[in-house]
């Protein structure tokens, strides 16, 4: 078979994107498929940790993500019950700051939509927007896929490799036969945007908030929005036995938000919708010449957001060793399964494990067992060195580094 020498990449958002701009930097070629016509402007994921923040300067980002994001170097956890500030972390204030000692909320659309403007004028990228991958086989010497055009006539494209960046329902996942393990939470988690400047509230609010009651917590953070004015996102559980249309009625949606900050009139509500969670991994990010990245090889909750960030370290980490691969000559065997071996790790020793941490802690319903936990936080925020490794091990520093290390 002769083979296209480049990499062939499902899925443009912001995992597939980042890759395909990492591959071009390094010299190599890209075919990159997506098979919606633009990027789809959902903000459910909009956090960019220090480790992906040095990511993005290395790439060329950086300062597309200042001009458009926000810039938060501060979070909160609050305890909805008593509504006091429990805790307050703030990374400029830790005693070895990271270069970036902020969150850059910038959300997954304008990453892509960065990305993809530059990718258009290379030379070295196939960019086929509309196009669904049909299906794909392997050899010794690559891969060969078949793509549907806008108006669904098969095309076939060959390349070196194919990586899945296509997301959590991963076709090139389902058609490698790779398992994805894990579980799905019972509740559904309700996404409520707002333009509301949750700030006038009071200083206990910041950019990026976690308010803890039992079953009945709230993450709530600001980004920019589409306008660059500020849009507010509320992400709370939903009881199983509640429907769809019962959680987003306006008047259970305001209730919700007064519950959590009350104020006097309503919220102006732009977009709600609910959505269920799974903690997941797949068994393997390598197949032969099928690789995954992003939430074709993992998923979780969204409470920290890190699912986005761990995806965008896939992307970086797969570029640098197919490009060693491509131009060093490098064992493509050892490489890729050190690529599973390093971002399995990534995933559940830091992604999976901490976001569950999250999550449990924000709904704990034992008085004793809460109220201790709460007490952790204070203890945490008011002593150095316990606040400095909250923010490493919640910004995703210590987890990042620890994968890394995996020979």
């Amino acid at each position: 078979m002769s083979v296209d020498d480049r990499v062939l990449i499902i899925g443009a958002g912001p995992v597939g994107s980042v890759l395909a701009l990492a591959l071009r930097q390094a010299g190599v070629k890209v075919a990159l498929i997506e098979k919606l016509p633009h990027p789809d402007h959902d903000c459910r994921a909009a956090s960019c940790h220090p480790p992906t923040i040095a990511m993005l300067e290395r790439l060329g980002l950086l300062e597309a993500g200042l001009d458009q994001g926000l810039v938060s170097p501060v979070f909160h956890y609050l305890d909805r019950l008593s509504g006091q500030l429990v805790g307050r972390f703030d990374l400029r204030a830790m005693q070895s700051p990271p270069k970036h000692a902020y969150v850059l909320q910038w959300e997954q659309w304008k990453i892509a939509e960065t990305v993809l403007e530059r990718l258009q004028a290379d030379e070295g990228v196939d960019l086929l927007m509309g196009h669904e991958l049909f299906s794909f086989s392997q050899d010794d010497q690559g891969v060969t896929a078949i793509i549907g055009d806008p108006d669904g006539r098969p095309i076939s494209l060959t390349g070196r490799y194919l990586v899945g960046c296509d997301g959590g329902r991963s076709t090139v996942r389902k058609l490698a036969g790779i398992e994805f393990e894990g579980f799905t939470w019972p509740e559904r988690f309700l996404k409520i945007d707002t333009r509301h400047d949750f700030s006038t509230l009071g200083a206990h609010i910041s950019n990026r908030n976690y308010f803890s009651a039992p079953n009945d917590w709230m993450n709530l953070f600001m980004a920019r929005g589409e306008d660059g004015e500020g849009m507010w996102r509320a992400v709370s559980p939903v009881d199983p036995d509640t429907t769809d249309e019962a959680a987003t009625s306006a008047e259970a949606v305001e209730a919700r938000l007064q519950r959590f900050c009350p104020k006097p009139g309503a919220y102006d509500i732009v977009t709600t919708a609910i959505y269920r969670v799974h903690q997941r991994v797949a068994q393997t990010f390598n197949l032969g010449r099928v690789i995954l990245a992003g939430d074709a090889a993992h998923v979780n909750n969204p409470v920290g957001g890190m699912g986005m960030n761990g995806g965008i370290h896939d992307a970086v980490n797969l570029a640098d060793k197919l490009a060693a691969i491509w131009f060093d000559k490098a064992d493509a065997a050892a490489l890729l399964d050190r690529y599973t071996r390093q971002r399995r790790k990534a995933q559940i020793d830091g992604v999976q494990s901490q976001s569950i941490a999250n999550k449990t802690l924000l709904e704990e319903q034992d008085p004793e067992v809460r109220a201790a936990k709460l007490q952790d936080i204070r203890h945490a925020s008011a002593d150095p060195d316990q606040h400095d490794a909250f923010i490493r091990k919640s910004c995703m520093i210590d987890s990042f580094a620890a994968a890394e290390a995996v020979l």
